[in-house]
Order: structure tokens, then C-alpha cells, then sequence
């Protein structure tokens, strides 16, 4: 039974938020993580050196959002990619399949003009709740 109770999460070793929101949360048995970029937790900065790079930073950054959330990759069920330029779709998708090997998640791709702080992608997911 849903109880319409919404709990924030925190990542210790995620980037904080760049704005009013929070990096996750935990309804239900759902989790719904904001978008994440490709930054360093530490220094705050994009990681350097494109595509690639950024996809992979940003789900890790999301992982461990999703750890903190008692969740992981694996709960997953859907996540929406958002590129700056669909031409890089072929290295996001690369990088994307080394994160979601088996039974991966209902993904939407879609390119937009800009992203906060001149990222190349930010992903965004929702996942289910570890039982227990």
C-alpha cells in the first residue's frame, strides 16, 4: 500500500545538487533519481575529455546515488538519456552497454540544445527499492 510518503536522498560520494532539487527519491518502493552528469563528486567539474568519459562518470555518479538509495544498476527499470548532440549517440550507447549488460532497463534517448554546466549527457532513472 503506497503511504504517499516521499523520502530524500543523500550521496556522500555523488556531485551535489546544482540547484533546487534533490538527487533522488525514495517513494514507495520506487526510486527516482534527477539526471545525472558526468561530473567529479570531488571537484565538481565535467570530466575531461567528451562523451565517453562523461557517460561513464554519470552512471557511476548514478550508482552510487542509487546505493545510497538501497537500490543498485541492476533495479533499474527505466532511464532517459539526454544527449547535447545525437551524432555522439554511438559512443554514449557503448559506454551505456558496459553499465547494463543483462536484462537492461526501458531507456528514451533524446537530443536536447544545451545541458547544465556545457555537459554532453545527463541520465536520469528510476529503480526499484532492495526487498528488506
Amino acid at each position: 500500500m503506497f503511504s504517499g510518503k516521499k523520502e530524500v536522498i543523500f550521496a556522500e560520494n555523488a556531485p551535489k545538487a546544482i540547484g533546487p532539487y534533490s538527487l533522488a527519491i525514495r517513494s514507495g518502493s520506487l526510486i527516482f533519481v534527477s539526471g545525472t552528469l558526468g561530473m567529479d563528486p570531488e571537484t565538481g567539474e565535467l570530466e575531461a575529455g567528451g562523451i565517453e568519459e562523461q557517460t561513464r562518470k554519470s552512471l557511476e555518479n548514478l550508482s552510487n546515488i542509487l546505493v545510497a538509495a538501497r537500490s543498485s544498476l541492476d533495479r533499474v527499470v527505466k532511464t532517459t538519456v539526454f544527449l547535447q548532440d545525437m551524432k555522439e549517440f554511438p559512443q554514449m550507447n557503448a559506454v551505456y552497454a558496459e553499465f547494463f549488460q543483462k536484462d537492461p532497463p526501458a531507456r528514451s534517448t533524446v537530443e536536447v540544445a544545451a545541458l547544465p554546466r556545457g555537459a554532453a549527457v545527463e541520465i536520469e532513472a528510476v529503480a526499484t527499492v532492495m526487498e528488506g
